[in-house]
């Protein structure tokens, strides 16, 4: 029987797809896997339809981002509910969209910690900027929230990753008042884990 060097055995444990924990490489992403871009109108549309009535303050809100970060490859229309004492969880659900890369169900979840305090329950739009591929939202994604509402409220926030930027626009009902550093993680099955 052959013994086998550390270079073929390294060889071979790259092959199996063995990782040991380690950092996977980056992916090559072509042109093609990258989702098109949606124009303020579309998003409009498709806000209007989901929010309802909101549609002013939607319309200032998109204006807004789309004066920050330009024209979104992607959005995601869905609900979620959290709640905050100091600490805080949130967890939500929807389906993300794209022009010509195909629809996708995702779920999210994420703690955050600051001084917070209160509960709510959202109908939520995420404006989601440079997707270089439609399973690259599946990470976390960072930032700062910031909520002062009671009964109902409307608000924006940027979350962001590896050069992603997430846009929760968020309207519900609930009371909340705070400021927090927090994350969400996008994940392709629900989960109550959320770290």
């Amino acid at each position: 029987m052959r013994s086998t060097s550390r270079r073929e055995f390294s060889a071979l444990i790259a092959a199996s797809g063995l990782t040991l924990g380690l950092p996977k490489p980056a992916l090559a992403v072509s042109e093609d896997d990258r989702p098109g871009e949606f124009t303020g109108d579309e998003l409009l549309q498709a806000g209007h339809h989901f929010f309802g009535t909101l549609s002013r303050g939607l319309a200032q809100v998109v204006e807004e981002a789309t004066r920050r970060w330009g024209r979104p490859n992607g959005y995601i229309l869905g609900q979620e509910a959290g709640g905050a004492f100091i600490g805080g969880l949130r967890y939500g659900e929807g389906l993300m969209y794209t022009r010509n890369a195909g629809d996708l169900k995702v779920f999210w979840q994420g703690p955050s910690l600051g001084f917070d305090a209160g509960a709510d329950g959202d109908r939520t739009m995420m404006l989601v900027y440079g997707l270089p591929a439609v399973r690259a939202v599946f990470q976390r994604f960072a930032g700062v929230d910031g909520s002062a509402y009671l009964v109902g409220g409307f608000g924006m926030t940027a979350l962001t990753a590896n050069n992603v930027v997430v846009v929760p626009v968020r309207t519900g009902l609930g009371a909340r008042l705070g400021l927090n550093l927090g994350y969400l993680k996008f994940t392709a099955y629900p989960t109550w884990n959320p770290f």
